[in-house]
Formats: structure tokens, C-alpha cells, sequence
């Protein structure tokens, strides 16, 4: 009898155990920073398997990444062992190298609370992109300015099953199967809603948490990598800099972005955010920084104000040089020609940084960078357009992904815009707001040159503009 209880006890408790360490993927499996050799691998160990009182909260465990380009993984290797802690906000997170270029290749996680006790979590893709030599087709769909809390605002009669599901938009992007997704800038909103807004570490991870455990973004970076810039909402609070004494941080926004999206090796707080990744023969794609190194807002413009930074700038005028790439595309969260708000003083579209824009633009034209094959695709306005600068380069805003978070832009000539005298040519601009994205893909050509086409789609994936650059 003693024999049965003392059993019975352990059983019990062991019950009991299991049940406060059962592991979760609530946020799934991710992909980003791909190349046509390399990736970075993420995931995170919750304690849920859904968002539950509006919270994700995380597990401690243990795991590791498998990858193959056998869907049945016969022939497959292993990352090493990774630990999830409060300290990493439970995060795992893995480089893999050596990789051949222009696969599908599939991998999945290894976790549980000790590495002998492990479940295996269900397959994720990523597609390696082209090498250099490749003359290759490329789909890729970019997209900024997602705010949850307008989202989830009853006032804006939002479906059950939207809110449970998450944005609209993400569904007609998974159709169309681009080979990558770019959320250029305000993946997350510190600041909204104002009152309640993130400050603490625990309340900025959260608003990642929250939003990137909805399933129909689990569903499509399980297949899509994605590759991140940051903005002022995902940084601190709206048109924010390094100055200013409140929170969060510049520093903690700084940390708290590379944390959450994987664009660095974990143990690598030295490498910059900036980077270029070439995709095949004809493309190939620039993402600046613009929070990490810019002068205050407030600054006198002049020479030595700058958003990029004098290090930046060098990088990007060197490696802009080097490139035989047919089209070369800037990333950028912030717009560069516009037109902007004329009450506007943050971003190279408006007065706040002019000198620094107008220099640039000068290095292109004297560098004879082709306006036709020099793109600037950016974020952070709530509009689409698509202008062209005085020099003839052109700039696409893919707006706000949301529905709720969009409105309607400045025209060139306007009183209330930046640029009163109608110096920019504008041949779209949202008549209608509307969520959306921009659809970018391109054709490598034989018989005929290499081009691009620009498809500015609103958040049920119709397609409200074609450009074409060849």
C-alpha cells in the first residue's frame, strides 16, 4: 500500500510538473537576413499556444534548428544547442551557412525543457536567394507602418475573425508567393495607444509578441523570410531621435529591435543594421539605418547634420559604386523625395534634413546612376505614391499595411506640402485610403533587357498601379 502511494504521489507530481513546463511555439518559425549561402533561424518557447489575456508569455527550454533540402530531412544537419531564458525573451536563434544558392530549403525546431526530453515542431521553408551569376526571376512584397492598436480599435468595425486571425492584408500577400517579404519600418507602435504606451522592456516586447503570434503571420514567415528595417514607433515614439530624457531609451530601442527580429546573430551587437544583399545578377537591394546613428531633429541643417551617419553614408556610396547589379534599390523607412507634411521637420522628403538629401541626390546624378535602374522604395508615409524626383529617380511609398492606419497623402503644389512649387512629379498617388503593399518582381531577360516591374496593391491584394523600369 505505502508501495502504491509513494507511486501515486510521483506521478502526480510529475503530472503537475509537466503541466507548468509544457512548451509552445505560439509565434511559430521565422526566417530572415537570407542570402543566396546563409539565413538566420528563429523561434520562440511560450508557455501557450495562443495569445491569452493579451499576453505571450515565454517558457524556458531548450532547442535546436534542423535543416535540410529534403523534405523528409535524410540528409540533414543540426544547429547547436540553444538555451531559452528571460534573459533572451526566450528566443532562439541560429545563422546557418553554407547553404546552395536558389533552394527551398526546409527546417524545424528541436525543443523542450532538457535536450533529452524533446518535441519536434512541424516544417518551415525558406528559399536561399540566386547567386551573383544567376539571371534569375525575384518576387518580393514590402510593406510598413503596422499598428495593432488601430487594428483592434472597436470604432473601426473590424471582424471577429480578423481580430482573431490578424491584418487582411497578410492573406493576399501568402497568394501571391513572393520569394520575400520586407516590413520597412513600425513593425510594432511603442506608442499607441498614447496613454498606455510601451516604456519597460516587458511592455516593448510585448507589442511584439502580441502581433507576431496572430496565425496569419505564423502562417506566412513559416514559408516567406522576411527581412526588417526600423523606424521611429518600433525605436522609441513618433519622429523620434537619440535625444530627449524619457523612455524607452535609444539605446533600449536599439537592443529591443535586435532582439525581437532576427536581422543579427544573437552574440553580434556590433554588426550594424545596415546592409546590402545582392539577388541574383540584376538585383540588388540597400537597407539604411536611419534611427541608430541621425543627428537631433532640432539640429540646424547644414553639412553636418545627417540621418545616416558619416560611416553609413561612406558604405553606401562605396558599395552603390561597386555594384554591377542591373537595378539597384534603396530600403529605406523613411521617404527621400516625397512630397511630406510641410509641418514635417524628420526625414530627407522635408526641411529637417535637406542638405543631406540634396547632396545625395547630386552624388547619383554625378556618379550617372540610371533613373530608371535607381529606385528609393520606402515606408513610413500612410499613403501610396509613386514620384519622381526633379533628377528623374524615383520613389515608391507601399503606405500603411493596415486599412486603419492609412489616409490620404500631400500632392506636389500643395500649400501643405514639401514641396509647394511642385518641383515632383507624381504619376500615383491613393485616391482611396487603403492598406496595402507593394509588389516588386522582376524578370532577368534574354531575348530582351531586364526588368521590373512595381505593382502598388491595397489590402485585399487589388492592383491599383504598374510601373514598369527596364
Amino acid at each position: 500500500m505505502v508501495r502504491y502511494l509513494v507511486c501515486l504521489i510521483f506521478l502526480l507530481g510529475s503530472l503537475a510538473m509537466g503541466q507548468t513546463n509544457i512548451i509552445r511555439l505560439a509565434q511559430g518559425l521565422m526566417s530572415g537576413e537570407v542570402t543566396a549561402t546563409s539565413a538566420i533561424l528563429q523561434s520562440r518557447l511560450t508557455a501557450v499556444a495562443a495569445i491569452t489575456d493579451g499576453k505571450v508569455p515565454g517558457q524556458v527550454g531548450v532547442g535546436r534548428f534542423e535543416i535540410s533540402t529534403d523534405p523528409t530531412y535524410k540528409h540533414s544537419h543540426f544547429t547547436s544547442w540553444l538555451n531559452a531564458t528571460e534573459a533572451n525573451d526566450f528566443i532562439l536563434r541560429a545563422a546557418v551557412e553554407k547553404l546552395e544558392p536558389s533552394l527551398i530549403h526546409h527546417y524545424r525546431l528541436h525543443y523542450g525543457t532538457t535536450q533529452d526530453k524533446t518535441s519536434t515542431s512541424t516544417t518551415a521553408t525558406f528559399k536561399t536567394l540566386p547567386a551573383q551569376i544567376q539571371a534569375t526571376p525575384v518576387t518580393f512584397i514590402l510593406t510598413s507602418c503596422l499598428n495593432y492598436a488601430f487594428f483592434q480599435d472597436s470604432k473601426n468595425h473590424v471582424s471577429a475573425e480578423d481580430l482573431k486571425l490578424g491584418y487582411p492584408a497578410l492573406e493576399p500577400i501568402a497568394k501571391f508567393k513572393p520569394d520575400f517579404l520586407i516590413i520597412n519600418g513600425d513593425c510594432v507602435y511603442y506608442d499607441h495607444p498614447n496613454k498606455t504606451r510601451a516604456k519597460t522592456l516587458a511592455e516593448m516586447r510585448n507589442k511584439w509578441h502580441e502581433q507576431y503570434a496572430l496565425p496569419r503571420f505564423v502562417q506566412l514567415f513559416a514559408h516567406t523570410p522576411v527581412y526588417w528595417n526600423k523606424d521611429d514607433h518600433d525605436y522609441r515614439i513618433n519622429d523620434a531621435d537619440p535625444t530627449g530624457d524619457y523612455a524607452p531609451s535609444h539605446e533600449l530601442g536599439i537592443a529591443t529591435f535586435r532582439e525581437q527580429v532576427p536581422i543579427v546573430k544573437s552574440k553580434s551587437p556590433e554588426t550594424p543594421t545596415y546592409r546590402t544583399h545582392r539577388v541574383g545578377r540584376d538585383l540588388q537591394l540597400w537597407f539604411v539605418e536611419g534611427r541608430d546613428y541621425r543627428s537631433p531633429n532640432k539640429m540646424p541643417d547644414g553639412p553636418e547634420k545627417s540621418i545616416w551617419g558619416v560611416e553609413q553614408k561612406a558604405w553606401l556610396q562605396r558599395t552603390l559604386k561597386e555594384s554591377d547589379a542591373t537595378f539597384k534599390i534603396i530600403i529605406s523607412a523613411t521617404p527621400m523625395v516625397g512630397p511630406d507634411d510641410a509641418y514635417k521637420s524628420d526625414n530627407h522628403a522635408n526641411a529637417g534634413f535637406k542638405h543631406e538629401r540634396d547632396a545625395f541626390f547630386t552624388w547619383l546624378k554625378d556618379n550617372k546612376m540610371e533613373p530608371s535602374r535607381f529606385i528609393i522604395l520606402c515606408g513610413d508615409r500612410h499613403w501610396k505614391y509613386l514620384s519622381r524626383h526633379p533628377f528623374g529617380y524615383q520613389e515608391i511609398s507601399c503606405g500603411a499595411l493596415n486599412r486603419e492606419n492609412a489616409r490620404l497623402g500631400r500632392a506636389p503644389g500643395s500649400k501643405g506640402s514639401s514641396d509647394p512649387q511642385g518641383l515632383i512629379q507624381q504619376s500615383y498617388t491613393d485616391t482611396t485610403p487603403s492598406g496595402g503593399f507593394l509588389r516588386v518582381c522582376l524578370t532577368p531577360g534574354h531575348d530582351e533587357r531586364p526588368h521590373l516591374q512595381l505593382q502598388l496593391c491595397d489590402d485585399k491584394g487589388k492592383i491599383l498601379h504598374t510601373q514598369i523600369n527596364r
